[in-house]
């Protein structure tokens, strides 16, 4: 079965069909799906991976900053979810 995520962008629920072949985590497949450029954002996640020790800041950041870019509450929808 597909796996599907679930999110709201700039106040609007939207659904997508997932694949692990086509992109990274669902961070990057909501923002595909918007049109949103991450290139400067995996540029600041490289960067903070080098300097910082723990997954919390990492976590932290991209939390942030896809809440700037207008996401929320980015989720994989369970199965029991999609049968309704």
């Amino acid at each position: 079965m597909a796996r599907q995520v679930s999110y709201f962008y700039q106040g609007t629920k939207k659904t997508i069909a997932f694949s692990f072949s086509q992109h990274f985590d669902i961070y990057e497949a909501v923002a595909a799906a918007e049109g949103v450029d991450l290139t400067s954002f995996w540029a600041m996640e490289k960067q903070l991976e080098m300097t910082s020790r723990g997954q919390g800041i990492m976590k932290n950041y991209r939390a942030n900053e896809f809440d700037r870019m207008g996401f929320s509450e980015i989720r994989f929808i369970k199965d029991e979810e999609q049968e309704k």
